[in-house]
């Protein structure tokens, strides 16, 4: 057969009566084409020999082929952000609770500077008491998206501590940003092989605060839950407890570990970027519900997350940055204590000016190699039992495709790769090992 003028297997014929068809039959909707492509490249990507391709098609059919696809890839996410025109937005009127903590920089920074306006959102920031009311206001929609700490996605997800929901991670809010802090009538008893019998503080059970404190504790010979009592205390009450003497620290969110220094109530004992440098903390997130019912909104409102994060990253904009977030409806701190925590230059409670400024960072990326590590630490303290598969999980909740693609189209370069290793407290964290990394602790709940 002559190839057509078009390059294709058939005749200038076939050709000519296709066109004819096609003309007679309604216009095709641009959205509903852009969608069938992305399908069409999501099954060519997953199955690239042809003939596989064809039997599976064959074999399940279009529509149940791409439900599968869809239970593991938010393809619904993805269609609304192929699209190079705005698409019309499901529910531009959101709800998106914070707790007010520099870790919720980008996300609440997006509303004074017009970037959620600029897409086409009208969102109400909710200030919210803490992260247990957080969890609960997502699970029962009154929320519509969230400032999450980075662990609890993957615990709701799970049904660790909640009903079972599935929620996803969809950026980074920041990386380092915490400390521990002492009462300063510790300062002559900075020795972690001292510290039992202290009561701590941390922010929430699946949080990072509680698994890096953890860490560091057992490291030095401590067993958290044995030789210390760890206890919940929301980040606006840490300083009140610190400073009536019912806990002895906290390992906790900025701005108040440098609010004990600014009220003379503790002294900051160590970043916790001293103990894992670029460590995830919180993140911005929401339910996979929310993504599948409301697609074009879900990626306007990421655009506009990443987007926050990219500017509050920029060398220079820190000054700007806390313009932005101290105001009442925000974090209602004083100005100068949120430059010394956004700078990196800050008085320490021990007598030294320190200036780090990698204090607290924005990078958005949400590696699943992190999630990974999270969940080896969910088992080693018995949140988690039995076999777990840890990839599937990690690559369902953090939307690291997604994030680059947000990033990518706002102009900026996006990181390569899903997976790193990580170094914590001088040991190397390989995602591919994470039984063989958990089986190293000589300090575990597993049972």
């Amino acid at each position: 057969m002559l190839k057509c003028g078009c390059g294709q297997n058939h005749s200038a014929a076939e050709h000519a009566s296709a066109a004819t068809a096609t003309a007679a039959s309604p216009a095709r909707d641009p959205q509903a084409y852009s969608n069938d492509f992305l399908e069409a490249a999501l099954v060519k990507a997953l199955f690239p020999q042809d003939a596989l391709r064809r039997r599976f098609l064959h074999a399940v059919g279009k529509r149940t082929a791409m439900a599968a696809i869809s239970s593991v890839l938010p393809v619904a996410s993805l269609q609304a952000m192929a699209q190079e025109k705005k698409a019309v937005l499901e529910k531009p009127n959101l709800k998106v609770g914070f707790i007010p903590i520099t870790c919720a920089t980008p996300l609440i920074m997006a509303h004074p500077l017009g970037l959620y306006q600029k897409e086409g959102l009208n969102v109400e920031l909710v200030k919210t008491a803490g992260w247990g009311l957080i969890r609960d206001k997502m699970l029962s929609r009154e929320h519509d998206a969230s400032h999450f700490l980075s662990p609890m996605p993957l615990a709701m997800s799970l049904g660790l501590g909640s009903p079972a929901a599935s929620m996803h991670v969809a950026s980074i809010q920041n990386t380092n940003g915490q400390a521990i802090t002492l009462h300063i009538k510790h300062k002559a008893n900075r020795d972690p092989k001292n510290w039992k019998g202290f009561k701590l503080g941390i922010p929430f059970e699946y949080s990072i605060h509680n698994f890096l404190l953890r860490y560091y504790l057992a490291e030095h010979g401590i067993r958290p839950d044995t030789d210390v009592q760890l206890k919940l205390v929301a980040p606006s009450q840490m300083v009140a407890e610190l400073k009536a003497g019912n806990i002895d620290g906290f390992l906790g969110p900025e701005p108040f570990n440098q609010r004990a220094v600014f009220d003379g109530t503790g002294f900051i004992h160590l970043l916790t970027k001293d103990i894992w440098d670029g460590h995830p903390c919180c993140a911005f997130g929401t339910s996979t519900e929310f993504i599948q019912k409301n697609p074009n909104t879900f990626a306007a409102l990421y655009r506009a997350v990443i987007n926050a994060s990219v500017l509050a990253s920029q060398p220079g904009a820190r000054e700007q940055v806390v313009k932005a977030i101290a105001p009442a409806p925000y974090l209602n701190q004083p100005e100068e204590l949120l430059t010394q925590v956004m700078t990196g230059k800050f008085s320490d409670g021990l007598g030294n000016n320190r200036s780090v400024p990698d204090r607290v960072l924005f990078d958005p990326m949400p590696w699943q190699s992190m999630a990974v590590w999270m969940l080896t630490q969910m088992k080693r303290w018995g949140y988690l039992k039995g076999e777990v598969n840890y990839p599937q999980i990690a690559e369902k909740v953090f939307m690291l495709t997604d994030a680059k693609k947000q990033m990518a189209a706002s102009g900026w370069r996006p990181p390569e790769g899903a997976y790193r290793t990580h170094r914590i407290m001088g040991k190397t964290f390989d995602p591919a090992k994470p039984d063989d990394y958990l089986r190293s602790f000589a300090i575990n709940n597993m049972a």
